[in-house]
């Protein structure tokens, strides 16, 4: 099914989303990660569509021209969190499935822990669970290194470094994770301008993410049937907080491990990602 374009309103701002399916099927909001956009779910909407689902996924704050604060107070967890919870509302849904990959997935686990009666169902990709981050960051002295560019991001030259000799560093932080050069240059239409990067990496600059957010140990277990995938070459979440986030899910748990996938789980296992999503979302509806 054709994938067509749409625009989002959510806090006065305008949201660009790509889109497939018919309005008023089931919702399907997948919400991606860094440094990413929705190009990342191109290979999920169409099979989404076909499946009878309504697939959006929108390029979040930052990552749309019309979306995009000038301050790094403005990228703050909790204004990242209404604008996906408004997107679904906007659309006319009070119940959705969520799908979130890395930074998109640490949104999910928490929308997932504070409103789980907005949920049908929960697929988280790469991300831990923040409380099993938070444990893996104490146990395991090598996800501290794994997620070193947390720190590296609070420097205000970060996106002028990335983006320096062709945008080497940051092509390579793709590539070296299994991303095609075709898709790395498609982020890079997107990200590949100082204002546009800087904005996407004020993520972790924000207040509640520089104080150490992204590791949140309070968070509670969800109750959402919830289904995690991750790749265990992933260079930024190790085995430890990954097979630790069936502490924090109470409710029903399926977690995938994708032998030789690195983190950019769609771009690198897209086949394999839509046959455990679809079949995830039909054993959903038929619980």
């Amino acid at each position: 099914m054709t994938v067509r374009q749409l625009e989002l309103l959510a806090a006065g701002l305008v949201f660009e989303a790509d889109v497939a399916g018919v309005p008023g099927s089931p919702l399907v909001l997948l919400l991606h990660g860094f440094p990413q956009t929705s190009h990342s779910w191109r290979h999920q909407l169409p099979a989404l569509a076909d499946a009878g689902f309504f697939a959006v996924a929108p390029n979040q704050r930052g990552y749309s021209p019309h979306a995009r604060p000038g301050k790094v107070e403005g990228y703050t967890t909790d204004q990242l969190i209404a604008d996906a919870r408004t997107m679904a509302k906007s659309l006319g849904y009070t119940r959705y499935h969520l799908v979130g990959h890395d930074w998109g997935g640490q949104l999910s686990w928490l929308i997932a822990a504070q409103y789980p009666h907005d949920l049908d169902s929960l697929t988280v990709l790469s991300r831990p669970h923040p409380a099993a981050f938070a444990q893996a960051m104490k146990a395991d002295a090598a996800q501290s290194e794994r997620s070193r560019h947390h720190r590296a991001f609070q420097d205000a030259n970060a996106a002028h470094e990335l983006l320096a000799d062709g945008a080497r560093r940051l092509r390579a932080t793709l590539r070296n994770q299994g991303v095609p050069d075709a898709d790395v240059d498609a982020y890079l239409i997107r990200l590949g301008s100082f204002e546009a990067l800087d904005a996407a990496i004020n993520w972790y600059r924000a207040p509640r993410v520089a104080s150490g957010a992204l590791a949140l140990p309070g968070v509670p277990a969800v109750t959402v049937p919830t289904m995690y995938l991750w790749g265990d070459q992933d260079a930024t979440v190790g085995r430890i907080a990954a097979e630790a986030t069936a502490q924090f899910v109470a409710g029903t748990y399926r977690f995938e491990v994708l032998p030789g996938v690195g983190h950019f789980i769609t771009d690198q296992a897209p086949e394999r990602v839509n046959e455990l999503l679809l079949d995830w979302l039909a054993t959903r509806a038929s619980a």
